[in-house]
């Protein structure tokens, strides 16, 4: 193998994302890591049934075209307009949400939850609904109701999009029922999140985490960051742990994917666990964006798998912060 120059790194820092409704929009396609994703290449595992039977509803509920939308005239039953994956982590929510994207026919979209209202955001609700009317199937990955104003978006959104004819799929670690508990008083948005939980056909996920299969799985720590992405071919950046919270605490998480973009692997000095549960939010929505790029990591300090104190795991939070851990532990045991 001939010598190659060690890579100069970039800083993660420097970099200013900006991006427009109608890049936003674009944007809205699987993962990079699904983009092959099918229904025969999901791999069931034996010793949980609802992991098979995940696969026919799924099957079952593409084959199953809307009528009309809810103003059809047809009085016979119709199914739900949603399906909803409810599982732990690594179960393979999002291949089988990925799979069913690819294949339904038509014009379609794949986000995260965040990249919904950040779309949004950006375009107004009145322009965004005239985007996404129309829609054969509309995915969302990662769906989270994190605050009150954020249930109702949502709520509306989805709503006007089923009235129009589209079919709902999401995943999440949360039955849609109990989304928000313990995070915001949830029994003075109960109308709105039961409006949600109507729409949905549940398909509970059970298994275990394919990530953490290997009971020792545990993020890795380098002895020296600079050194290790000076090793990998491509683009890096290096920076420390504190920069980063202090840099993402600037950006809005809409902008996460493309602060991200083309970078083959990040290097991060000085971790050390969470102090104020504001910065790990912020780092959880950063790690799901890495993920997705599948962009390797090479911390010092503290493994990565232990950032989050016992409090913030035993919170509200919870499910979010072990949902990191798991990818965490993807991104730095890969590295080679």
């Amino acid at each position: 193998m001939s010598a190659t120059a060690p890579t100069t790194p970039e800083r993660l820092v420097d970099r200013i994302p900006s991006l427009t409704g109608a890049q936003m929009l674009a944007e809205l396609v699987p993962p990079r890591q699904f983009t092959e994703a099918t229904l025969d290449s999901y791999r069931p595992d034996r010793d949980y049934p609802s992991q098979g039977a995940a696969v026919a509803a799924i099957r079952n509920f593409s084959a199953n075209p809307r009528q009309g939308g809810l103003f059809s005239r047809k009085k016979t039953p119709v199914a739900k307009p949603g399906v909803y994956f409810d599982g732990g982590f690594g179960v393979g929510k999002t291949h089988l949400l990925a799979a069913l994207w690819h294949q339904m026919p038509g014009r379609k979209y794949f986000g995260t939850f965040i990249e919904y209202t950040a779309l949004v955001g950006a375009l107004g609700y009145a322009q965004a609904v005239h985007l996404l009317k129309g829609a054969s199937l509309v995915c969302i990955d990662e769906f989270e109701l994190d605050d009150p104003g954020d249930t109702r978006l949502i709520s509306r959104l989805l709503s006007e999009l089923v009235a129009s004819g589209a079919k709902i799929a999401a995943t999440s670690n949360t039955p849609p029922n109990a989304l928000g508990e313990g995070r915001f008083a949830a029994q003075d948005f109960l109308r709105e999140i039961d409006s949600l939980a109507a729409k949905f056909e549940t398909l509970r996920i059970d298994g275990l985490d394919y990530r953490r299969r290997d009971t020792g799985a545990h993020a890795i720590a380098v002895d020296s960051a600079a050194a290790a992405v000076a090793a990998v071919a491509g683009t890096v950046t290096l920076d420390s742990f504190d920069e980063v919270l202090k840099h993402l605490s600037g950006v809005h998480p809409s902008r996460y994917v493309k602060l991200v973009e083309g970078i083959d692997a990040i290097g991060m000095t000085g971790v050390h666990p969470f102090k104020n549960q504001t910065d790990a939010l912020r780092f959880v929505a950063f790690v799901d964006r890495l993920y997705d790029a599948q962009v390797r990591i090479y911390a010092e300090g503290t493994p990565l798998d232990d950032v989050f104190p016992d409090d913030m795991l035993a919170g509200g939070y919870s499910k979010k912060y072990l949902r990191a851990v798991s990818r965490l532990i993807a991104l730095t045991s890969n590295n080679s």
